[in-house]
This record gives C-alpha cells, sequence and structure tokens, in this order.
C-alpha cells in the first residue's frame, strides 16, 4: 500500500467545523475548562483530511484542528460521475460506515459527520450508512478509513495481474 504525502499549502482549502466539545479539568484552585475541536478540510476536488485541535479558546482549537487536518490529508479516487469507484466499508474503533457508489443525479446521502467529509473531497453522488458508534470523531475517520481504501480499476488490474478490460468488464 502505497502512502503520498499530499502538499496542502498550495491548495485552495475549505473547511469545516464537525464538533466543538468542552473538556473540564478539575484542579485544586478550581476548574480548567479547555476545548477541542474536530474540523474537515478538503478542496473538493478529491482530496480530504480531519485534524483535533485543543486549546483554551475556541478559534485557536480550531485553527490547530485546520492545521492538523492538513496534515492528515489524503486523495480519493472518484469515478467519471464524481463518485467513487467501488462499494467500501470504512471502520474505526467501534464505527463502521458503508460507502456505496451511486448514479449520477443520487447526490449526497449522508449523516452529519459522514456527509461534512463527503463534501469537503468533492464526491457529488454517494449513499452511506453509519453503522456501530455514532461518535462524531469515530464516524469521521471511519469515513476517512474507507474513503482511503478506494481503488481504481487500473490498481485492481496491477494488483491481480490482470488487464482493465477483464476487471471492468
Amino acid at each position: 500500500m502505497r502512502q503520498e504525502r499530499i502538499d496542502a499549502s498550495q491548495m485552495e482549502l475549505l473547511e469545516k467545523v464537525v464538533s466543538i466539545k468542552r473538556v473540564t479539568k478539575v484542579v485544586k484552585g478550581g476548574r480548567n475548562f479547555k476545548f477541542t475541536a474536530l474540523v474537515v478540510v478538503g478542496d473538493g476536488k478529491g482530496h480530504v483530511g480531519a485534524g483535533l485541535g485543543k486549546a483554551t479558546e475556541i478559534p485557536e482549537a480550531i485553527r490547530k484542528g485546520k492545521e492538523d487536518a492538513m496534515k492528515k490529508m489524503i486523495k480519493v479516487t472518484l469515478n467519471d460521475n464524481d463518485s467513487i469507484t467501488h462499494d467500501v466499508v470504512g471502520k474505526f474503533g467501534s464505527s463502521s460506515v458503508l460507502l456505496k457508489t451511486a448514479p449520477d443525479g443520487t447526490g449526497v446521502i449522508a449523516g452529519g459527520p459522514a456527509r461534512a467529509v463527503i463534501e469537503m473531497a468533492g464526491i457529488k453522488n454517494i449513499r452511506t450508512k453509519s453503522l456501530g458508534s455514532n461518535n462524531k470523531q469515530n464516524v469521521v475517520l471511519a469515513t476517512l478509513e474507507g474513503l482511503r481504501d478506494v481503488k481504481t480499476p487500473e490498481d485492481v488490474a496491477r494488483l491481480r495481474g490482470k488487464s482493465i478490460e477483464e476487471i471492468t468488464g
């Protein structure tokens, strides 16, 4: 499995904040409040990433989350009608997300956290179903894991040692 680094500095990136949580730590002098922001970034053309930012102020947590997401960007393989090339299940923790290819005109059928990842990736036609835990962070990471596993027909043909015509039918 080859993993290539994506340079996010030259891309025009969109960002979406999926969740902001307030975390409290009780110490001798009282309570310490911090914020955790789950941010998804993408260029709408097949690149997407998700990151977590933690800070004492919300804008700072979002900024850190965006930076973290830019470091963890992946390339998503899309077919002619802006959908994925084959059905796949992404798993992370106890969350599973089923990603199904869809014909042109279907639109994005997805729940909140999975929808954020899919829209930032630029996928226009897809059906998804979140299975197992519906923890937002795990659903986002499961969706990314599923998108990472999508292969092109060329990749499958090369792995199996066959021609593309034999794979696509």
